[in-house]
């Protein structure tokens, strides 16, 4: 019955071919690598026909589509034809796919074991690319043979100048000093941080870069041209006039933007659509060689994009703007690597959302070449995803578990399904930026993390006698590992803590943890992982930070005193509530764990005191100017005994220009704090932003950790 309806290529018959000509030898080498894995004969590769066996052709015909290939059979042949060798080499990869062959990362493959292939014949497929531009920055997206197998692009070969580029199209070290009006008029200053839109000498300096860019890369696709990472733009009287009149700061970039592109008329630029350039300019023309990249990254990643109405607005507004609109996607926590983040449920839908919104290509930013959590699934899915928006997830990713593995397939995606049910029940807003600790009441709760931890067990247990297997799923508990670590960190002396009091009732490090961190470091040496999220530290780094939070321990008078909060802090920097301030343990220098922050008013906090014997009152700050994180100006002591009166007020030193965290500590001393039932400490934040961090729409913030009574 199979002979009468299929095409059978296998060990019995010799006379099997590979028919191409001189321009398809190289995708004829390939196809040539992957069947001899599988059969004994040799395959040979022809420019004859073969009249007694069945052949395989190789055809480069330009009249394909592009982004096209097309895999044909009549009664006795197959037949494979694309417009270019590129695609030639697609059409075998799928071709070899629908004979069970897996490429599943760079250094893992699947080869089927049968006795033949086969193939229907008189069969007729068009595969035809859902995004013209496909490239994605994950581990294995670095390796050519994983590109070609999964039908990526790559930036770095096809760009002559990527991403933010205005500081190396003109860089301010150069000439900000000397031609300040070179630069954008911003809150009232000439800053360095963007350039003035207006101006026909930037427009010069910045086209002839570009040519000079053009002439060194001269195989590229694409140049950037595209605004740095910041909200800085020019709002000098020209440029704010644009501005005005097309809807926003989109306004001049975009009459910048088609200026240059005027000047390269067969050059294809791109360029941002990212923070203030967020939205289409309104009644502009763009010019045709410009290629905007949408970069939406203020997102819930937990949930289905068509659910966001506002996304979808903009989305179709950009579509509406130009034909020629790219999307950047942003698919995992860049500030925490290896914290599970649950959103690869809504890649499906998301990615339909896109094609049918006339997005043309797709640049989907990952863990870069670090192999964070799940990073291998992530990359071989959203690939897959790239070419065909219509693929089957649930079947891809089944296989994907399967194959790569092998037996703790089952475990590993009941543990998945658990982390997307418990994401999807309590609606935790999923932030790129955020981490462990923010998601410690929704999806990793302890009770859920026990859950998550027998499910990796039950993995781990299915592969113990498979060493290959058993390394890829222990790289899975690496995930609940860091979750635990981190989450401990913010419990402190408390249950889940990394501490407990010791007879002497002092702080020490929990039993054996320490050795857990350090064998997680180690782990994470030998997979690759150097660092822990994007930019940051190496997980060496990390061991000595753990290191220096278990000797950085306080033990204080008034832990557990009765704390009242007379100003709000920020919803997101809430930490314990009012206990926090006065739970023992001391922040280090990541924000978001027991740090309580106060953005853009003055923290007022009255304490409990019960006329505790003391004589010295600790205040520690954190300082992170990055993420608009100062000292205060002022500090004032109150002090109750049948009325308040003042104790102390301190103004602190101005603030100068710091790129380093620094965790600030201001020590009062009194000697008769103890006749006092209350203590209110009243704290004036900075007025406005330092001229260095002024950013419209942002705000100075106050962050405080533990205020500390001792005695001396």
């Amino acid at each position: 019955m199979m002979a009468q309806s299929e095409i059978i290529i296998g060990n019995k018959n010799s006379e099997n071919r590979i028919i191409g000509s001189e321009n398809t030898n190289k995708a004829g080498l390939i196809l040539k690598s992957y069947l001899e894995k599988i059969f004994i004969v040799p395959f040979e590769i022809s420019s004859t026909d073969n009249l007694q066996g069945s052949d395989i052709y190789l055809e480069i015909n330009e009249r394909i589509a592009s982004n096209s290939f097309l895999i044909e059979s009549n009664n006795q042949d197959i037949h494979i034809i694309a417009p270019t060798e590129k695609l030639l080499r697609y059409g075998i990869y799928t071709l070899l796919e629908y004979w069970g062959f897996r490429k599943f990362t760079a250094a893992v493959e699947y080869v089927p074991e049968v006795e033949f292939l086969s193939f229907p014949k008189n069969h007729k497929q068009l595969h035809s690319a859902s995004f013209e531009y496909r490239a994605m920055l994950y581990p294995d997206a670095y390796d050519e043979d994983f590109r070609d197998w999964h039908k990526l692009d790559w930036h770095l070969n096809d760009f002559g100048i990527w991403g933010h580029s205005f500081d190396r199209l003109l860089p301010p070290k150069e000439n900000f000093a000397t031609h300040p009006d070179f630069f954008a008029l911003y809150e009232g200053k000439r800053r360095a941080e963007s350039l003035c839109m207006t101006n026909d000498t930037v427009v010069d300096l910045v086209s002839k870069k570009v040519s000079s860019l053009i002439d060194e890369n001269p195989n590229a696709q694409f140049y950037s041209i595209s605004q740095n990472d910041d909200v800085v733009y020019c709002e000098c009287t020209e440029c704010k006039k644009l501005n005005t009149e097309y809807g926003g700061p989109q306004g001049a970039l975009y009459y910048f933007l088609n200026k240059i592109a005027l000047r390269f008329p067969k050059t294809k630029f791109t360029t941002l659509a990212y923070l203030h350039t967020y939205n289409p300019p309104t009644d502009s023309i763009i010019a045709p060689n410009i290629f905007t990249l949408f970069s939406p990254i203020e997102l819930n990643r937990g949930k289905f994009l068509n659910e966001n109405q506002s996304f979808k607005n903009t989305l179709q507004n950009w579509s509406a703007t130009t034909s020629h609109l790219y999307l950047w996607d942003y698919t995992v926590q860049f500030s925490n690597y290896l914290s599970p983040f649950p959103n690869i449920h809504t890649f499906s839908q998301n990615y339909k959302l896109f094609k049918e919104k006339n997005v043309r290509g797709v640049f989907v930013q990952g863990y870069a070449d670090v192999p964070g959590d799940f990073s291998e699934l992530r990359q071989y899915l959203l690939a897959k995803l790239l070419w065909d928006v219509n693929c089957d997830t649930d079947a891809v990713t089944d296989d994907f578990l399967r194959g790569f593995y092998g037996k703790a397939a089952t475990s590993i995606k009941k543990y998945l399904n658990l982390l997307t049910e418990n994401q999807v029940q309590k609606n935790q807003y999923l932030d790129i930026y955020s981490g462990p600790v923010q998601s410690r009441k929704s999806f990793l709760t302890p009770e859920a993390m026990d859950q998550y931890d027998q499910l990796i067990s039950e993995a781990e247990n299915a592969v113990k006698d498979q060493p290959d297997l058993k390394l890829r799923v222990s790289k899975l508990r690496l995930a609940l590992e860091y979750v635990y670590f981190e989450q401990s960190k913010f419990y402190g002396k408390d249950a889940h803590g990394m501490f407990v009091i010791n007879r002497k009732k002092e702080k020490e490090v929990r039993k054996g943890l320490t050795e857990r961190v350090e064998k997680f470091v180690q782990h994470c040496n030998e997979v690759g992982i150097y660092e822990l999220s994007e930019g940051g530290i190496s997980p060496d780094d990390y061991l000595q930070e753990w290191i220096k939070i278990s000797q950085n321990t306080t033990s204080h008078l008034g832990e557990n005193l009765e704390v009242r909060l007379l100003t709000e802090p920020a919803e997101d920097f809430k930490g314990k509530g009012s206990y926090g301030l006065v739970d023992g343990t001391r922040g280090f220098k990541d924000f978001n764990i027991n740090w309580m922050g106060w953005y853009g008013n003055n923290p007022e906090i009255e304490i409990k005191t019960n006329n505790l014997d003391f004589n010295t009152l600790n205040i520690n700050f954190l300082e992170d100017q990055r993420h608009w994180v100062f000292t205060p100006q002022k500090i004032t002591l109150f002090g109750y005994s049948k009325k308040w009166e003042i104790i102390e007020e301190r103004i602190l030193p101005l603030l100068t220009e710091k790129y380093n965290n620094n965790v600030n500590t201001f020590i009062f001393f009194h000697k008769s704090f103890s006749k006092f039932t209350h203590i209110k400490v009243i704290i004036e934040n900075q007025q406005q932003l330092p001229y260095w961090r002024n950013r419209k729409f942002k705000k100075p913030m106050v962050m405080i950790d533990e205020i500390e009574f001792q005695k001396k």
